[in-house]
């Protein structure tokens, strides 16, 4: 886990505004993952131009509908809004999987220490360990997009999390999430295709009485 959030708390970007306070929680949402951190702004002219490119980067790498299975990744928003209802304002826009501090966590101010943040938007991207693999990949983003995170990947020396679950699942064979519904769609059809043929085989007995 990163050491760097140790004792912190995070808050989910969802309906509930969820807390990760205990070390458990935040083993789990943090444990072998690349971690971002976006410093921004809701009010920002350039975080406002940045952070709908942020947002796609984030959803395409995490959301079912475009991936079988998200990504090790999770994004931390250090909030450099003036005020909390900007904060809450500025993350109803953005994705429910979205970590943040609180709005008066002065951790936040740490961290713009230790990473040097003076222009937003600075998106710092970070090993499991804390190690930093970019000290701002902003540009990155913009210019290469998803396929960023793969050099990010290899760089954080992440287990392979497919190795991991085939050891917890016993070798069991992932499927895609619409896999359920084309079997259904398969076992109806092929149902259909019984009845059809029963119905057939009634026709020509039928006829062969017939004929006799």
């Amino acid at each position: 886990m990163v050491s760097l959030f140790t004792d912190k708390t995070l808050i989910v970007n969802n309906k509930d505004n969820h807390e990760l306070d205990v070390e458990r929680q935040l083993i789990r949402a943090l444990e072998n993952k690349v971690i971002l951190l976006y410093f921004g702004s809701g009010e920002c002219p350039r975080c406002q131009e940045f952070a709908p490119i942020l947002k796609e980067f984030f959803v395409r790498l995490t959301d079912e509908f475009y991936v079988e299975r998200s990504s090790q990744l999770v994004l931390i928003y250090v909030s450099l809004d003036e005020t909390e209802e900007k904060q809450d304002k500025f993350l109803k826009k953005m994705p429910k999987r979205w970590l943040f501090l609180p709005f008066l966590d002065e951790f936040k101010k740490e961290l713009e220490l230790r990473f040097s943040v003076k222009d937003p938007p600075v998106v710092v991207v970070l090993k499991p360990n804390g190690e930093v693999i970019s000290a701002n990949a902003v540009e990155e983003i913009k210019q290469m997009g998803t396929t960023c995170f793969q050099n990010w990947q290899e760089a954080a020396d992440l287990v392979d999390r497919n190795f991991l679950l085939a050891q917890d699942s016993d070798n069991e064979a992932w499927r895609s999430i619409t896999d359920p519904l084309r079997r259904l769609k398969y076992k109806l059809k092929k149902k259909k295709r019984k009845k059809r043929s029963n119905k057939e085989e009634e026709e020509e007995d039928e006829d062969e009485d017939e004929s006799s």
